[in-house]
């Protein structure tokens, strides 16, 4: 079965925009800007779920699982969202050529097969047969995606942004999290305006839904060495 290193997971379920964090200054080495600080937290994130998810037994401790899950669907939809709202363009605006653009095409189209996956995933109890084979199928997809995008696409934008331009996407990328569907809809479409419209029209179900389902919390498990809601950090 797949482990992946111990991570150390950001606070997870914000209730407010997190303030971005202060980044000391060097002149020796070029620092990340925050937009790709932010992306990296949520793909940190998503590792620490997928590993407690994968660590736990969905036969036996049903409810685990479920928890993690959710948190997993919960995280990835609003990240991939926010990235086709505020990255993806970015990427078409700042990387000249014609690079930006092909680069956002290739990324939403990776988009599209890991929210096609999520679907299928988030309606799948933990009982079911069906459910890690389908998680580690959306990972083994997901895993490449997440691995070009910090080698190859946020290296290629910060070459072509300032700390300023950096911090302004982070500002928006966090802000734009929150008004977003915490559901996977592969029929949205994946360009503003279209997907905000339509997105906004999907939110409030998700997030009605959303009262209903188990999240991580003090008392949940974390097999994969992640944290529930509100938690300590647990660091291998």
């Amino acid at each position: 079965m797949l482990r992946l290193p111990l991570l150390r997971a950001s606070p997870l379920r914000p209730l407010f925009t997190q303030s971005l964090p202060l980044r000391p200054l060097s002149t020796t080495t070029p620092l990340r800007s925050a937009i790709t600080d932010a992306i990296k937290r949520d793909h940190r994130d998503l590792e620490s779920h997928y590993n407690n998810i994968m660590c736990s037994n969905p036969t036996s401790d049903p409810d685990t699982a479920a928890r993690w899950q959710n948190q997993f669907v919960w995280t990835l939809a609003r990240h991939s969202i926010a990235e086709e709202l505020v990255v993806y363009p970015a990427f078409e605006k700042h990387i000249p050529s014609g690079a930006g653009k092909a680069m956002a095409d290739k990324d939403r189209a990776e988009h599209q097969n890991v929210k096609e996956l999520l679907y299928k995933f988030q309606s799948l109890a933990p009982t079911s047969p069906s459910f890690l084979p389908t998680l580690e199928q959306l990972w083994r997809v997901l895993s490449q995606h997440i691995a070009e995008e910090e080698k190859e696409d946020l290296p290629a934008l910060e070459r072509c942004i300032d700390d300023d331009a950096g911090e302004g996407l982070a500002r928006s990328f966090a802000r734009t999290k929150h008004f977003v569907p915490t559901r996977s809809h592969p029929s949205v479409p994946d360009k503003p305006p279209y997907e905000t419209a339509v997105g906004l029209l999907a939110t409030p179900v998700d997030k009605l839904m959303d009262m209903f389902k188990r999240f991580p919390d003090e008392g949940t498990p974390a097999p994969g060495r992640g944290k529930g809601r509100g938690g300590a950090e647990v660091v291998g």
